[in-house]
């Protein structure tokens, strides 16, 4: 019989992951490539709102699936009940081969490309603190859940109080009354809004929120915990991406946002000088490290379920009663992520790659997911909901058709990165051939 995670996670510690994983280098990233497909500041902000109350909708969906069927797979276990172990399992591989261990990847390479602006280690400098930062991360979750989620807990302060620094950089610049670096295009240079192209990068930033659902089997609050967490969480990042986007908007203007590759290192540069610009560089590279921690514990435990679910693959399925950690899944993600490291490096394209490698795999399962929500609802009425999604069927629905679009939208401007995402999530169709699965435990 297999040993099972405990409950011994408050809602503060869930919502620290929910923010950790949303919150990182992604929204110093995405917001550059968003203003350069709006045509108006208030566009720009309307389309981060817009993305804000998609996830939280997301969020209220997945809180009411984790509630009813708590289990550490998180949106692995809401797929194999809603569409059999075989999908269960493409969904298991794919997040293990491509989200997951891509999104590690990505962040692993914003932070080597800011540590490198300061400790130069050559032209393959991003590469080599990348795939250091993963080892160390890897060791750090080894240790335990309680050390891996404290350290959660500590990094996430950190963000907070840089998105927070790019904010008083704003309304220190407002109070000054110093104008926008670029107030306005210039006659004629205005961009043509294309909101699909913007959504993806938008979403992108926002992603990530669904990874707090794995940790539903270890909530002490069993029926209301995961909701307070998710809600409180996505209501933070909502805020906190709104908050920076009006501080670059009002210190670089559209046309200045549009244009720059750090934005927040410009920005708290004009602000505060070279303190600031150095505050904030220190800042990203601690995010991304955020991210690849939450990413690490709630990734692990996916990998965990899938192969506790399948006959060939137990090994990977074995939880460390002491530890409260599944140690070899956790190795296997480091693994992996270290590869696409290396594929990053020959690319010479790596944060760019890994955008493109996971993006389309990542939103075609959580559409499947959104259609999860429906399926689960009727063939399972008589399971306790502690928690139901308000305004059903209608924000299950927009979630759903939410991220069709961003999926459409990520194919539209399809790169060799996300051919390489699509190619590897099917090749998880040949190791589905030989797999024999188990029933999991009943959520």
């Amino acid at each position: 019989m297999h040993a099972v995670p405990k409950r011994q996670l408050s809602v503060w510690h869930a919502m620290s992951v929910c923010v950790g994983m949303v919150i990182g280098a992604g929204i110093f990233s995405t917001t550059p490539v968003a203003a350069a497909n709006v045509s108006t500041s208030t566009g720009l902000l309307l389309a981060w709102a817009f993305g804000g109350a998609m996830s939280l909708a997301g969020a209220l969906c997945f809180a009411e699936m984790a509630a009813a069927f708590p289990d550490a797979g998180g949106d692995y276990f809401f797929l194999y009940k809603a569409y059999g172990p075989r999908l269960g399992f493409l969904f298991a591989w794919s997040r293990f081969a491509v989200i997951h261990t891509g999104s590690m990847a990505m962040l692993a390479y914003v932070f080597g490309d800011y540590l490198g602006q300061v400790i130069h280690l050559g032209p393959n400098g991003s590469a080599i603190y990348a795939a250091l930062i993963v080892m160390l991360l890897v060791g750090v979750n080894l240790a335990g859940i309680r050390f891996g989620i404290h350290t959660q807990v500590v990094l996430m302060s950190v963000v907070l109080f840089g998105l927070l620094s790019v904010g008083a950089a704003g309304l220190w610049i407002s109070l000054q009354g110093m104008p926008p670096l670029h107030a306005a295009y210039a006659p004629g240079a205005v961009p043509v809004t294309h909101w699909g192209t913007a959504l993806v990068f938008i979403f992108l930033a926002y992603g990530g929120w669904s990874d707090a659902a794995t940790l539903s089997a270890e909530m002490r609050d069993s029926e209301q915990g995961i909701k307070r967490a998710l809600l409180l969480g996505m209501s933070v990042v909502t805020a906190l991406y709104l908050l920076v986007n009006w501080a670059l908007l009002r210190g670089l203007g559209l046309a200045g946002l549009a244009v720059t590759g750090a934005p927040a290192a410009e920005l708290m540069l004009r602000a505060f000088g070279k303190p600031g610009q150095l505050l904030i560089v220190t800042v990203v590279a601690l995010t991304s490290i955020t991210v690849l921690n939450a990413l690490l514990i709630a990734g692990a435990r996916t990998t965990y379920a899938a192969a506790r679910d399948t006959v060939t693959l137990q090994g990977l399925g074995r939880w460390h009663v002491v530890r409260g950690t599944p140690p070899a899944a956790i190795l296997a993600i480091g693994v992996v992520a270290l590869l696409l490291v290396g594929f990053g490096a020959y690319t010479r394209q790596g944060f760019a790659t890994m955008v493109d490698y996971l993006s389309p795999v990542y939103w075609f399962f959580l559409a499947l997911s959104g259609g999860a929500f429906f399926i689960l609802r009727r063939r399972f009425p008589a399971a306790r909901r502690p928690y139901r999604v308000p305004f059903y069927p209608v924000m299950p629905l927009a979630f759903m058709c939410g991220s069709i679009y961003v999926l459409y939208s990520s194919l539209a401007h399809v790169k060799v990165g996300a051919v390489t995402g699509v190619v590897v999530m099917l090749a998880g169709v040949l190791l589905l051939l030989p797999m024999r699965f188990v029933t999991p435990p009943a959520g």
